[in-house]
């Protein structure tokens, strides 16, 4: 078959997750791990990141857990830098951490928007830019995954400064792809739909909970695993040829 590859082989490369305490971050960085990448992982939760690390390392992978809290713009300089100095620098950025203050629009206090959009939209921002600018001043390729969410360009009731921040992260992933393009650093964004998490399992069982995943259709919820193709493609060698490109990934829940 001439010079076709289906390689989706990560050995050689460093990745690092944030919000690697629970929810997609965890299936993230256990994927990534699986196909041969070292993984860094990072939250604020220590106890958790120590579980994942045991785990995957148990399993014959390559974790290191670092604490770290996303919002504290000052400390990511240095937090690259330990990396450096342990070998560890990642040339894989899956920008993941996230959250969400759940009250309506006019319930909302200047440090709820603040939160939200400090986690969601200002800390991947910060976290690219000082991993890109090492890689830059190396002159090597690298690979950063924002993950967005079908809120960036569908209205999702309830959640508009969520959404607000989701809808920046898709446009920040399309410029910073324009900026590093020559640099050899592709910046892709994957938009998940509902899946269901430690975050937001509860809802699930309730009746307005049920109704919406009635209203999809397929009327079902969509799973963690889902997102594993579009992973593995944008972090891997198939995925060369995608800068500035957002994927959806919502089983057909907004078509």
């Amino acid at each position: 078959m001439g010079n076709i590859s289906t390689n989706t082989d990560l050995n050689g490369h460093t990745a690092l997750v944030t919000g690697a305490s629970s929810g997609l971050g965890v299936r993230f960085a256990q994927v990534l791990a699986a196909a041969g990448a070292r993984v860094v992982i990072t939250a604020r939760r220590a106890e958790k990141l120590a579980e994942l690390e045991a785990e995957i390392n148990g399993q014959g992978g390559t974790a290191l857990a670092v604490s770290l809290d996303v919002t504290d713009l000052d400390k990511l300089g240095d937090f690259y830098e330990t990396l450096r100095e342990k070998d560890f620098m990642p040339d894989i950025l899956v920008n993941n951490a996230g959250m969400n203050v759940d009250k309506a629009a006019l319930d909302y206090a200047p440090e709820d928007f603040h939160q939200v959009l400090g986690t969601n939209l200002t800390a991947p921002f910060f976290l690219a830019t000082e991993f890109a600018r090492h890689h830059i001043a190396q002159g090597s390729a690298a690979r950063i995954i924002n993950i967005a969410s079908v809120g960036g360009h569908k209205v999702l009731p309830g959640l508009t400064p969520y959404c607000a921040s989701k809808a920046g992260i898709a446009m920040m992933t399309r410029g910073l792809a324009r900026e590093w393009a020559r640099a050899n650093i592709n910046v892709n964004a994957i938009c998940p739909g509902y899946i269901e998490t430690e975050i937001n399992d509860f809802w699930w069982q309730t009746d307005g909970g049920k109704k919406q995943i009635a209203s999809w259709p397929r009327r079902r919820l969509a799973g963690k695993e889902d997102l594993d193709g579009a992973l593995l493609l944008l972090a891997g060698p198939q995925g060369s040829g995608m800068t500035g490109s957002t994927i959806t990934v919502d089983d057909g829940q907004y078509i």
